[in-house]
C-alpha cells in the first residue's frame, strides 16, 4: 500500500483525539458521580422526583382508595384503604390508629396464637370477627407509622447498619436481622420496616399490608388470612390473587402504586422556624452529648445512584441515590425496656425489641412509642429502659434549662 505523507498529520490529530475521548470515558463515572445532597422535604403532596408529579397524583389516588367488597376487602381487615391509618398531615404519614396483636408467652418460649398474632379489628360477617382470647397473655397495640421519605430508607445500603451498629455503645449495639425480599425470592437484606423490622423492600412492605390491613392478596402474598385458624373460604367470594398481575404490574397494580408512591414521597419536613432557634440548636447538641443520637441517629446517606437493588428488581434513581437524610434513627432493634413481647422475623431474641422509632415528623404525632401511650416527649424519654438507661440518667441529671432546650429542638422535628 502506497504511503500518503500529507496525510500523516491529520491522522495523529485523529489518534490522539480519540485518546482524548477515550480518557474522558473512562473518567466520567468520577466525573458524574455528585456529592450526596441533602433529600427534598416538605408535607406538600409533592414528588421528590421518582416519579412525575402526574403518576405521584394518581398512586396517591390509589392509596387514598377505599377498597370494597367486590374488590376483595376481608374477609377480615383493620382499614378500606392505605390514607385511614397514614393521613396526617398528608397521605402516607402517620396517625393515631393503632392495630392489635396478641401472643402467648409461657416464661420460656413465645408462641403465635392460631392464625398468627394479629388481631383484626373488623370483618365483613360477625361469625369471623376477631377476638383475643384469656390464652393470649401478651397484648399489645402499635401504631400506624410514618412512611413520608422511606423511599429513602430502602436506599440505605445495608453496609451503613453495619457499620452504624459497629460505633454504638457496647451496651446499646442494635439488633439487625436479615429479612426475605418477597419479590426476589432466596435473598434478604437488613430489615428497616415495621415496628419488628419486618421488611426491607416497600413491595413486599405494599403486599403484607394489603393483605393483613385490608385482606386483599396479591401474586407476592397469594394465600388469604384465615380468622384465628379458621378458614374464611366461605366468605371470599373474590377470586385470589385479588390484586391480580398485569403484563405492566407483575406484583399487582395496587402493591406496585403503593411501592411507588412511597418511593416517591418527601421526607418529613422540620419546622423552619422553631429548628432555626438558638433554644433547638443547643437542644441538637444536648441530644447528642446525654446520647439520644447513639440510636436516634441524625443522618444517613443511600446508596449511589445506578445501585441494584432486590436482586436488580429495583434500581436507586437519581432522585433516591446519594441523598443525605435526617430520620433520628438507626432502623435496627433494641430492647429499652417497653417491648411489645411479640415475635416475628427476627426469632425469639427480639421479642423485648423495637425498631427505633424515627423521629423525623415527630412534631405532627399526639401519641408517642409503639402504643401510643406516651403523650408528651418529657413521657416517652422516661418510659425508656433496660439499653436506655444511661440516657435517661443523663437526661435526669440535665438543669431545667437544657431540658427546656431539648424539648425545643424535639418540637423542631
Amino acid at each position: 500500500m502506497a504511503s500518503h505523507p500529507a496525510k500523516l498529520p491529520l491522522i495523529l490529530k485523529g489518534i490522539a483525539a480519540l485518546a482524548v475521548l477515550a480518557a474522558v470515558a473512562l473518567a466520567a463515572p468520577s466525573i458524574a458521580r455528585l456529592p450526596p445532597v441533602e433529600a427534598p422535604t416538605g408535607f406538600d403532596n409533592q414528588t421528590n422526583g421518582f416519579t412525575t408529579q402526574t403518576q405521584f397524583d394518581l398512586d396517591r389516588t390509589q392509596f387514598e382508595a377505599r377498597e370494597d367488597l367486590a374488590d376483595g376487602l376481608g374477609p377480615v381487615y383493620n382499614a378500606a384503604a392505605c390514607a385511614e391509618c397514614h393521613q396526617s398531615p398528608v397521605s402516607g404519614a402517620g396517625s393515631q390508629i393503632a392495630e392489635l396483636r396478641v401472643g402467648r408467652f409461657d416464661g420460656v418460649a413465645y408462641s403465635d396464637p392460631p392464625g398468627g398474632s394479629l388481631i383484626n379489628d373488623r370483618a365483613i360477617d360477625a361469625a369471623i370477627q376477631e377476638h383475643a382470647t384469656g390464652a393470649d397473655n401478651v397484648r399489645t397495640f402499635r401504631l400506624s407509622l410514618n412512611t413520608l421519605g422511606d423511599g429513602y430508607v430502602e436506599a440505605i445500603p445495608d453496609r451503613a447498619f453495619l457499620d452504624l451498629q459497629a460505633r454504638q455503645p457496647p451496651g446499646m449495639k442494635g439488633t439487625i436481622i436479615r429479612v426475605p425480599v418477597l419479590e426476589a425470592p432466596g435473598e434478604t437484606r437488613v430489615g428497616r420496616f415495621g415496628w419488628k423490622d419486618q421488611h426491607a423492600s416497600l413491595l413486599s412492605f405494599s403486599a403484607d399490608a394489603y393483605l393483613n390491613e385490608e385482606g386483599i392478596t396479591s401474586p407476592l402474598v397469594p394465600a388469604e388470612n384465615t380468622s384465628m385458624g379458621l378458614s374464611m373460604a366461605a366468605y371470599d367470594t373474590v377470586p385470589d390473587p385479588e390484586d391480580a398481575a398485569t403484563p405492566a404490574a407483575p406484583y399487582g397494580p395496587d402493591v406496585e402504586a403503593f411501592a411507588r408512591f412511597m418511593r416517591a414521597t418527601k421526607a418529613p419536613a422540620r419546622d423552619p422556624i422553631l429548628a432555626q432557634t438558638p433554644e433547638a440548636q443547643a437542644g441538637a447538641e444536648i441530644f447528642r452529648q446525654i446520647g439520644c443520637a447513639a440510636c436516634h441517629t441524625p443522618m444517613l446517606q443511600t446508596a449511589p445512584a445506578g445501585t441494584a437493588l432486590h436482586g436488580g428488581r429495583l434500581v436507586v434513581s437519581a432522585a433516591l441515590g446519594d441523598k443525605i437524610l435526617h430520620p433520628f434513627s438507626d432502623f435496627l432493634l433494641h430492647d429499652v425496656g417497653t417491648g411489645d413481647g411479640i415475635v416475628q422475623n427476627g426469632g425469639p431474641g427480639t421479642r423485648t425489641k423495637l425498631r427505633t422509632a424515627p423521629l423525623w415528623g415527630l412534631r405532627t404525632r399526639d401519641r408517642l412509642m409503639h402504643d401510643g401511650a406516651s403523650l408528651t416527649a418529657n413521657d416517652a424519654i422516661l418510659r425508656h429502659g433496660q439499653e436506655a438507661t444511661p440516657v435517661v440518667h443523663a437526661f435526669l441529671h440535665l438543669s431545667p434549662a437544657q431540658k427546656s432546650q431539648l424539648m425545643a429542638f424535639l418540637a423542631s422535628l
